[in-house]
Parts: C-alpha cells; structure tokens; sequence
C-alpha cells in the first residue's frame, strides 16, 4: 500500500472509533440535540410573537427568520463536545499509545473532524424536521436547499477544526469545555434572533462583520428567498478560512505535544 492508501484505512479506523464512542455514551450527543431544540422552542413560542412584531409579521414569521441562527447555534454548541473528547485523549494517554503504532499521525485528528461532522449534521437534521413540524416553512429549490446544506456543512468543518485546536491547547477536559463557549454567543451578537439595524452603532457594526452573520444571511436567502448580496461569497471566505487557519494550528499543536 501507498502512504496515501494507509492514511486513508487509518484515519476511517478513528472515524469508526468516534462513531462508536458517540454510540457508546450517548448522553453527549443528545445534549447537543436537545440544547438547540429547547432555544428553538423557547424563542418561537415564548419570545416569537414580539419579536415576530418587530420584524414585521408574527410568530410565523419568527420562526423562518430564527431557524438559521439556531442552526449555527447549534453546531457552536457541538464544538464544546469535540474539544471535551480531544482533550480527553490527549490527557489520557491514549494519544501517546497512537504515537507508537504504526498509524497515520494526521489520521487521530481527521478521526475526531469527520466524526464529529457526521453528528452535526445528523442533529441538524433532527432541528430541521422539528422546525418544519413548529412552522418553519422555506420556498428553497432543490439547487438551494444543497447550497444551503453545503455552506452549512463547510462551517461544520470550520468549526469543527477550531475546537480540535482547542481540545489540542487545553489543560483538561474541564478547560475544554469552555474554551468554544464564545462561538455559541455569536448568533446573538449577529443577525440570529433579530436584525442587526436594530441594535445600536457600535454593536450593529461587530454584528455586521463578525463571521457568523453572512453565514446566516446566506442560508436564509438560500431556504426563504430573502437578499443575500455578497454575503455568500464572505460566508463561504470565513468558512474556507476558520478552517484553514485551525487545521495548520491544531496540527503545530499535535506534533508539538
């Protein structure tokens, strides 16, 4: 076999390790499913009919404008998971137990990413299904709905590579654990829950260029025919670039440890 060949069986033997820890200690994922669905259902129906108002429309009209906002909230939350389980290898020792075998060293990572953007995605799906069953109601073509599933499946991967180097540089578990803390308050400090004019200056001008918010704006032109502008093309440079500039730093990180 060529080396490309061996890091390709390697790294889908760790992705089959993260997919049978996720099976194995369930709690977590359904953690990270449930989160999302409770703020799903807490803004729609507790906050959804005034901020529905101030948006111009109602409750229904809330719950298409929110669902994008919890939809990165809820891969931000994800992110938490994936630094908790990195550095958790790595204080461990199971790490060190790889450094002697002979495997791909780029394969224990590539483990924890794909791993990872496999149940992002699964629990995104269930956010959609739920949001469809509470109202949510997008007029996207077949074409849209994929460059919406694909913008959001390349900020999964972003994100993703972020919380490695996260996991990477922690202490512990513990410190982990709140390292991603930030990325989950973005949404509310972008266009999420409510336009971005209506905040006051200084906050509307970070809402506005902050990565978060032409992600968001992208994905609901892509599923509601709302204006995207050039807000694809910026969604799909942060993306491109969180995840280029996380990869080369979580790998320094590992061959450093």
């Amino acid at each position: 076999m060529n080396t490309l060949t061996l890091a390709m069986r390697d790294s889908s033997t760790m992705v089959r390790r993260q997919l049978k820890r996720l099976v194995r200690y369930p709690s977590m994922t359904v953690q990270l499913i449930v989160t999302p669905v409770i703020l799903l259902l807490l803004f729609v129906y507790i906050f959804g009919g005034t901020l529905g108002t101030g948006i111009g429309g109602g409750r229904d009209t809330y719950v298409n404008y929110v669902v994008p906002g919890i939809l990165l909230m809820a891969a931000a939350t994800a992110a938490t998971g994936t630094a908790v389980m990195v550095a958790t290898d790595m204080t461990e020792g199971i790490i060190a137990r790889f450094r002697t075998m002979r495997i791909s060293r780029a394969s224990v990572l590539t483990g924890h990413v794909v791993g990872s953007v496999i149940q992002q995605l699964l629990g995104m799906t269930v956010l959609i299904g739920i949001a469809l069953a509470i109202g949510f109601r997008p007029n996207a073509t077949v074409v849209e709905w994929l460059a919406a599933v694909g913008l959001l499946t390349l900020f999964i991967v972003a994100i993703t590579w972020l919380s490695v180097a996260l996991g990477l540089k922690s202490s512990s578990p513990e410190a982990a654990s709140n390292a991603p803390m930030p990325l989950v308050l973005l949404p509310f400090l972008g266009s999420g829950f409510v336009p971005t004019d209506s905040m006051p200056t200084v906050l509307r001008w970070f809402a506005d260029y902050q990565p978060f918010t032409p992600i968001m704006e992208t994905v609901r032109g892509l599923l509601l025919g709302t204006p995207i502008g050039n807000s694809g093309a910026i969604a799909t440079a942060w993306c491109v670039g969180i995840a280029a500039l996380s990869y080369l730093w979580a790998k320094s990180t590992f061959n450093k440890a």
